[in-house]
């Protein structure tokens, strides 16, 4: 926000009722004394501006959590539900986090042992990874690969495909994918014939898709139970508000 609007903010909650004056019935003489007298205040008292932008910031805050709120509860059934995506942790937890993350994202391969630690140290808690390549064709190789193994070879060959990826460096291809795959005891042929299909493609379309109706646009985006959280959180931060849900 500039400065000037700051200021006209600042007027704003400074007069309150007083804004019912028509300042379009003051004559020039007036409205530039009226300048004059805001000015002076608001250079004598800099704060206000401050105050005014920091009341501004906190109700944008408080309007996205409240629209937030109504995204989850409206797409509930698909983000917690959806029949597909991989689910670690606890499945009987009481508390349900859900990431949509990218392979290829820095973000997300920091969040990836905060994310470890919350669920060694709180054993009741349901994870659910959501595949959401949006940062080139890598990170869609990278999901194609892991949705495939998943399909293929099943939720314990997943998780293993989708540790190893979080720490994969170097050019995302057949020979790398084929080396990763055999070095976790995995029969890469299956796995990669099965990369292009329409069922890898329909699972990560529906993904991107709830994506878009959770205006979601980065990566990692969590969702915890009712509320949407876009960005890397530290394990301590995200028990914070588990314990917030628990009411603790």
């Amino acid at each position: 926000m500039n400065i000037a609007a700051a200021a006209g903010l600042s007027l704003a909650l400074l007069a309150g009722p007083a804004l019912a004056l028509d300042l379009g019935s003051l004559s020039e003489a007036e409205r530039a004394a009226f300048r004059a007298e805001v000015r002076a205040y608001l250079m004598d008292n800099p704060e206000v501006i401050i105050e005014a932008v920091n009341q501004l910031e906190a109700r944008k805050a408080e309007a996205q959590a409240s629209a937030d709120f109504d995204l989850v509860k409206v797409n509930a059934e698909e983000i917690f539900n959806d029949g597909y995506s991989w689910v670690g942790g606890n499945p009987d937890g009481d508390i349900t986090l859900v990431e949509f993350l990218d392979y290829r994202c820095g973000y997300c391969r920091k969040a990836m042992p905060e994310v470890a630690k919350l669920l060694e140290t709180d054993g009741n808690i349901r994870l659910i990874v959501k595949e959401f390549p949006i940062l080139g064709e890598e990170s869609m190789i990278s999901s194609r690969f892991a949705v495939a193994t998943r399909q293929v070879a099943g939720d314990e060959a997943y998780a293993k495909v989708h540790d190893a990826l979080m720490e994969m460096t170097g050019e995302m291809n057949d020979v790398a994918l084929r080396r990763l795959a055999e070095g976790l005891g995995l029969d890469a042929d299956p796995i990669l014939e099965r990369m292009d299909s329409d069922e890898v493609t329909d699972e990560i379309a529906r993904t991107r898709a709830l994506a878009q109706r959770l205006q979601i646009s980065g990566t990692p985006t969590f969702v915890l139970q009712d509320e949407l959280l876009r960005g890397y959180l530290p394990a301590d931060q995200l028990a914070q508000i588990v314990a917030e849900k628990r009411g603790e």
